[in-house]
């Protein structure tokens, strides 16, 4: 006999009609269905709820109706387009509704009760913390189509990312993990000081963008390390390795404002600036250009 069906639950003990049953429906559509048979368990020859049971059918309607929440984002145009309020299951609700079902007699019919996930970053806060740039960074390449393809889906991953005071931004949580499923190709990658070919290659140029625009913002790094080797696109020593399985990129908002990423690729370019509102304290840091003088790219990177 496990605890679990013990604890807190013998509250469910009632004599059923096993021919009882539920229709969850949700938006008029019946999602999921049980009886009471499939729900209790005996226990001295009387039926009581299991919990495990009920865990695995509330989990079952949460994965059907959950709707993932929508940031507000900037188009390309400077247009704020508007986020989208997400759902979830209501589980307070659903229980209670769920324990007026054990206790009927006949058909009984549940509509699925639903809490709103409002958006982290609506257009408001959006049009706030646009205003005013306080780091930016270019870096540039040689238009190559895998390369290219890596590092523009690389910048679209941070562009628009948020940064609240106090949290702290992962370059390998942000972007996430680099596969042929989500469209990336392989490229050539420094690996222990050799050139290599890798999924995902090239995007260490927009994680060294990136920490040269931060640290222009005069943000803190947390996290950040060199390539074995040195690379053409920053100053020596001014890059951010990542890796899915290694290294990763982060530093933290210590100021006192959420911060804005706006990320882009255009031609040969990576161009990366830091936002917030005026009402932000910061404080920049003078950070060495780099060149746009790309021929040796042509050899290390192609």
């Amino acid at each position: 006999m496990r605890l679990s069906w013990i604890a807190g639950l013998l509250l469910f003990v009632q004599p059923v009609n096993i021919s009882e049953s539920l229709s969850v429906t949700h938006q008029g559509q019946t999602i999921a269905s049980v009886n009471h048979a499939d729900i209790t368990m005996p226990l001295l020859d009387v039926p009581i709820m299991d919990v495990d049971k009920f865990n695995q059918f509330v989990e079952k309607i949460d994965r059907q109706v959950y709707q993932k929440p929508v940031n507000a984002t900037i188009d390309k145009q400077g247009n704020i387009l508007p986020g989208r309020v997400g759902y979830k299951l209501y589980h307070q609700a659903f229980k209670e509704q769920f324990y007026s079902f054990l206790y009927s007699s006949g058909a009984y019919k549940i509509e699925v009760p639903l809490l709103a996930i409002h958006p982290k970053v609506d257009s408001e806060l959006l049009a706030e913390i646009r205003e005013k740039k306080i780091g930016e960074y270019r870096t540039y390449f040689n238009v190559n189509k895998n390369r290219t393809n890596n590092i523009s889906l690389a910048t679209e991953a941070i562009n628009n990312y948020v940064v609240f005071p106090g949290e702290v931004f992962s370059f390998n949580q942000a972007v996430g993990k680099r596969s042929v499923d989500k469209g990336y190709m392989l490229a050539r990658v420094i690996v222990k000081g050799e050139f290599s070919e890798g999924v995902g290659g090239g995007i260490c140029q927009v994680s060294s963008t990136l920490f040269n625009a931060i640290d222009n913002a005069g943000l803190q790094t947390i996290q950040r390390y060199s390539h074995t080797r040195s690379v053409p696109y920053v100053p020596s020593g001014r890059d951010a390795t990542v890796s899915w399985y290694g290294p990763d990129f982060s530093f933290k908002n210590k100021y006192n404002q959420p911060i804005l990423i706006r990320a882009t690729t255009q031609g040969g370019m990576v161009s990366i600036m830091v936002y917030s509102s005026d009402m932000i304290n910061y404080k920049t840091r003078k950070v060495p250009a780099a060149s746009n003088q790309i021929s040796k790219e042509r050899i290390v990177f192609l």
